[in-house]
């Protein structure tokens, strides 16, 4: 690497963090190489689908090329910085869950372990569960045991009266999870405690190049923010600036193709929920299969949310459904929410897990994942000499929490 690099990444998400956090930790780094991120977001790292993703890691994803090396790297990276603590690096369990909601009704029992909750001044009575469950003709379905639809027991936040089937997706020790706005912001500061440096409201516009045909520099607009006004309202200011560059690395995740149009790349908007629950729950990651019932005004039926019990002290639960073909906006900054989007959720998430139900929504969010299009599978990575020398890309890593392993070569 030489002695007088300045690497410019455009992205400050979990592409961008991990990728400023190998340079730096690289054998070859030097004083003599700067490194700087840019990131078009006034709120800093982590602001799009990086923050707003599950944060699942297996064995088992795709491109198999890269699980290979990503989950044994993940193991690596929470042994060495305390992954466990900093970002909440766990094994979790996870399984195929089918079964049928229930009317959300506040005198339906609340029960982990047999015994009614009672955490945080929330005490689950035991009332009567004789109620109408949505089946046909009204009539309460029988209590299934809970051996017959393969629910594990400590999976006690799922009732087993509400579940047809459940089935392990992989061993234990296959899927593992992190928190990812967490882990970003991790990355980002342990690249920063070697010098790194990062640039938020710095919105990447076009990368130079020389005549020989080598990248000399990002232009950027950077964004300013001044309270004032006559009702206090915030205001912008603008100016553009440019940052000379050896190296230029686009890990703007669905944003890319505004700087490099012929990658085949869009975006995809995704809604997610994040529930507080009333007591602490076992750690299952659930992909569902759901038939509401039949007084949801809904016009299907049938969803299929992914729920996952997140690491941390908030207790957290996230819970995300299908994407959209809503437009990409200019900026990470302006990613609209659509509110029946996160409604539809709550009301699936609520309708299969008394103990959720009880909980509160924290969080109502929505991010774009980057995916890439035609017949190609997986993220675009590597060196593009074709457009420039010195330009590399890492893009389309679509909802998967991966690393990025390349050099400003490309490697």
């Amino acid at each position: 690497m030489s002695q007088q690099s300045h690497i410019v990444i455009i992205g400050g998400g979990i592409i961008g963090c991990t990728t400023a956090y190998y340079i730096t930790h690289h054998p070859s780094y030097s004083a003599g190489t700067k490194v700087t991120i840019v990131e078009t977001s006034v709120h800093g790292a982590a602001q799009g689908a990086s923050g707003k993703a599950g944060g699942l890691v297996a064995r088992w994803a795709y491109p198999q090329p890269l699980v290979d090396v990503s989950f044994e790297e993940h193991v690596r990276l929470a042994e060495l910085h305390g992954g466990a603590e900093r970002w909440g690096w766990r094994y979790v369990n996870c399984g195929s869950w089918e079964g049928r909601g229930e009317e959300a009704s506040d005198d339906t029992l609340l029960e982990l372990d047999g015994e009614p909750v009672e955490e945080d001044g929330l005490v689950g009575q035991r009332k009567s569960l004789e109620k109408t469950l949505g089946l046909e003709g009204g009539k309460p379905h029988g209590k299934r045991k809970q051996k017959d639809t393969g629910l594990p027991l400590d999976l006690n936040w799922m009732h087993s009266d509400l579940t047809d089937s459940y089935t392990p997706m992989a061993p234990h020790g296959h899927t593992a999870q992190v928190h990812p706005y967490l882990f970003t912001q991790s990355m980002l500061a342990l690249a920063q405690d070697y010098g790194a440096s990062f640039l938020p409201s710095t919105r990447a516009t076009s990368i130079t190049t020389s005549p020989d045909g080598h990248v000399t520099g990002v232009d950027c607009i950077v964004t300013h923010t001044l309270e004032g006004g006559s009702h206090d309202e915030a205001q912008t200011n603008t100016k553009q600036i440019h940052l000379d560059a050896t190296h230029v690395i686009i890990a703007a995740g669905a944003w890319a193709p505004s700087l490099l149009p012929a990658l085949p790349l869009t975006g995809t908007r995704a809604h997610s929920i994040t529930i507080h629950p009333p007591a602490r729950i076992a750690p299952y990651v659930l992909f569902t299969e759901i038939t509401l019932p039949s007084s949801s005004s809904r016009g299907s039926l049938h969803a299929s949310p992914e729920i996952y019990a997140r690491p941390g002290p908030d207790n957290e639960v996230y819970a995300c459904g299908p994407g959209d073909d809503a437009p990409l906006p200019e900026s990470v900054d302006d990613v609209a929410i659509e509110p029946s989007a996160c409604e539809n959720l709550w009301e699936e998430v609520r309708s299969v897990s008394r103990v959720l139900r009880a909980g509160r929504v924290a969080r109502r969010q929505a991010c774009f994942l980057p995916t890439v299009l035609g017949r190609r599978q997986g993220p675009i990575v590597g060196a593009v000499h074709t457009v420039a020398r010195g330009l590399t890309v890492a893009v389309g890593h679509t909802c998967w929490v991966s690393l990025a392993f390349i050099s400003p070569t490309g490697d």
